[in-house]
């Protein structure tokens, strides 16, 4: 016996690496989101940052849920 502990195998329930889908969800909400809000801004009356703010968070929200959804659906259906 070396004292080596042997090496503890690691499992993915859903085949999905989550990490991965992170880090792209982050990647292209941004690129994605940053036209989105500057585009739908132009037709906003947004007089103070209060509303900028508010209406950015809002919009971001719904890209950000958009893409997750997408880019988690992309990485099962590759997965499978």
């Amino acid at each position: 016996m070396s004292g080596v502990p042997e090496p503890v195998e690691t499992t993915s329930p859903d085949g999905v690496d989550y990490g991965w889908v992170m880090q792209v969800t982050f990647v292209v909400t941004i690129l994605v989101g940053a036209p989105v809000v500057a585009m739908l801004s132009l037709t906003t009356e947004l007089s103070t940052w209060g509303a900028r703010a508010e209406f950015a968070v809002r919009i971001g929200a719904v890209v950000w849920l958009l893409v997750s959804l997408s880019v988690f659906a992309y990485a099962k259906r590759r997965q499978g």
